[in-house]
């Protein structure tokens, strides 16, 4: 009977994981998506990203709710217990990337036909959005196959985004700024959306990190 109930308890753990990964390939997908409506006013595009946000949103609740039921029926404890948890917080770091992207796809729908984006600040965010994307599709792979090398890695990789969200900041206090509040407003919040992306991607390598060495890094 032990035996058998390890068994399931072992098809659980896989069944969460399994659903990690397919959010972390969705939330990458919404900021593909939100990124090319905001840089090319593409309303379609930037719907598409809102109605994959909504999705997100509730797969994210649906892998919580099914965590709690297992940590209820199995008790779990040591490694299996930080697993679980960790594994909650990670959904909750992943339903809330969605929804960041989600916030720049909506911008671009609110200023459509209009740009929301001013031509002097176009590559910024066009570097911005690659850079996102592609450590969503490493965070992908990690959450796939749990690699401590490669989730020390991802950790250092957004400091380039950091970097250019305080870029957008120092451009837009310029006195050389001369657009319009709209573009201001946009822009600033856009840039802080990508900017957090990045940072939550750094925080669930940070938990994985976490499940593979059991010690925690405030760093």
């Amino acid at each position: 009977m032990a035996e058998r109930m390890r068994e399931v308890f072992q098809r659980e753990l896989i069944e969460v994981q399994d659903r990690l990964v397919e959010l972390s390939e969705r939330v990458t997908t919404i900021m593909q998506k939100a990124s090319s409506a905001f840089l090319n006013s593409d309303v379609q595009q930037a719907e598409e990203a809102i109605a994959l946000g909504e999705i997100n949103e509730e797969k994210a609740l649906a892998l919580d709710e099914l965590v709690i039921r297992i940590l209820a029926r199995q008790s779990p404890v040591a490694r299996d217990l930080r697993i679980l948890v960790s594994a909650l917080r990670i959904s909750a770091s992943l339903e809330r990337m969605g929804a960041l992207a989600s916030h720049i796809a909506s911008i671009a729908r609110y200023r459509f036909p209009q740009s929301a984006v001013p031509s002097s600040l176009v590559a910024t965010f066009t570097e911005m959005g690659k850079l996102d994307v592609a450590l969503g599709q490493k965070l992908t792979e990690l959450l796939r196959n749990t690699d401590l090398d490669q989730a020390r890695a991802i950790q250092a990789e957004d400091e380039r985004v950091d970097e250019l969200h305080r870029n957008v900041f120092d451009i837009v206090l310029a006195d050389s700024w001369k657009e319009n509040a709209m573009f201001t407003v946009d822009v600033t919040l856009a840039s802080r959306y990508h900017e957090r992306f990045a940072d939550h991607v750094v925080d669930i390598s940070s938990k994985v990190s976490y499940l593979t060495t059991g010690e925690w890094s405030e760093d």
